[in-house]
């Protein structure tokens, strides 16, 4: 067992302190003041819990927090939330929340509305700054809940927006329904990342937001390749548009139509991990979701039975405004197909060569013409490679 002296503690006393000394954490028992009158120095007794790290855990509720000695949660202001370690009963999953103005360091921290988990009608600007810890390339960024007030019938978030600064890439404005999604944000250097919600309190509605922000390592096997704003790992899922929806947005667009959920002025790059043995991806549209592929047009006079498909498609030179990008395409349909998709449908798109997988997303500044649509939801799969 390893030892440390403790010399000469003078009046009153000796809170209970954790203490390094080289890979050991020591707890130091709170210790009386002696009874007599003369202060001098004297040896503590102590014990060792042995070597905790302080790597990511996970709690029964699937909150994602540090493992840490009790104490140690508490100064820091965190939530003690199940224990962490067999070493030692004092190790707790210690999970860090944060409000408006709030900063952290830590590797991981929520930053939640006020009043959260319930809604949040007032205005303002509410931010939260993230400084990287040392060996920290990235940021990533889930949203275990984001409901804003929808974007304008032009796609615009002027009521509501979260934004995203200090870092690369620079994210605008996201707002609507994104509970689910994700995005990757580069540290620039060490400087400060700050995620800010601003909120119209002059418009009613029920805004919420828990953000759960993880810092990604340089090494990490789940750093984002560059130009990756989102990044999944998986061999089959689901990646869609920002505030996609099965609803139509409620207000109106500047012709009196009704308006799109899709937000103007994206442009990024929506990734997938690249399985090993697997040489090709394929998108298709879900088989419940009619609606999953409405990007350009009008989706509001067209034969509800004709939306969704190949045939209402649009490829190549004629998407000029907002359009997803597939490199090296084959499509499931006869003729030539190049890497530009939009419309009001989509065959099946089978794309390779291209490492990471990825889908590129652009929306234009102006959404008026796009008429109750509600952007892509994509369902993808990645296949294995031929044999030789």
């Amino acid at each position: 067992m390893v030892g440390i002296m403790l010399c000469r503690v003078y009046g009153g006393t000796l809170p209970n302190a954790t203490l390094v000394e080289g890979d050991h954490r020591i707890l130091v028992p709170e210790m009386p003041e002696p009874e007599y009158g003369h202060r001098s120095g004297r040896f503590f007794p102590f014990y060792t819990i042995g070597r905790i790290a302080n790597v990511p855990c996970t709690t029964a509720a699937g909150l994602t927090g540090t493992c840490l000695i009790a104490g140690e949660c508490k100064d820091n202001g965190g939530i003690p939330s199940g224990t962490c370690s067999t070493r030692t009963n004092q190790a707790v999953c210690c999970v860090y929340t944060q409000s408006c103005g709030g900063s952290t360091n830590l590797n991981s921290t929520y930053f939640t509305n006020p009043g959260y988990p319930g809604p949040y009608r007032d205005g303002g600007a509410c931010s939260f700054t993230i400084t990287p810890s040392d060996g920290i390339c990235q940021l990533r960024i889930d949203f275990r809940a984001l409901t804003l007030d929808q974007p304008t019938g032009d796609g615009a978030c002027n009521t509501d927006r979260l934004s995203i600064s200090g870092g690369a890439p620079t994210v605008t404005q996201i707002c609507g329904e994104n509970t689910g999604q994700h995005v990757y944000v580069a540290f620039s250097g060490s400087n400060p990342i700050t995620v800010r919600v601003a909120t119209n309190a002059g418009v009613p509605f029920n805004r919420l937001w828990n953000l759960e922000m993880s810092q990604i390592a340089c090494a990490s096997a789940t750093r984002a390749p560059s130009g990756c704003l989102q990044y999944y790992f998986g061999d089959s899922g689901e990646i869609s548009s920002f505030n996609y929806g099965s609803g139509v947005n409620p207000s109106l667009n500047s012709l009196g139509a009704t308006g799109g959920r899709q937000i103007a002025s994206l442009s990024y790059g929506i990734c997938i991990r690249t399985a090993a043995g697997r040489c090709s991806i394929t998108y298709e549209l879900p088989s419940n979701d009619r609606y999953a592929f409405t990007v350009t047009g009008d989706a509001s006079v067209i034969d509800p039975a004709m939306i969704g498909m190949g045939t209402v498609g649009v490829n190549g030179v004629l998407c000029t405004t907002d359009f997803i990008i597939i490199p090296n395409p084959t499509v499931a349909a006869a003729g030539a197909f190049t890497d530009r998709f939009c419309g009001l449908g989509l065959y099946s798109v089978t794309s390779a060569s291209t490492r990471p997988f990825v889908v590129f997303a652009v929306t234009n500044a102006n959404e008026m013409n796009d008429v109750a649509n509600r952007g892509f939801r994509l369902v993808y799969t990645q296949n294995p490679c031929a044999a030789v």
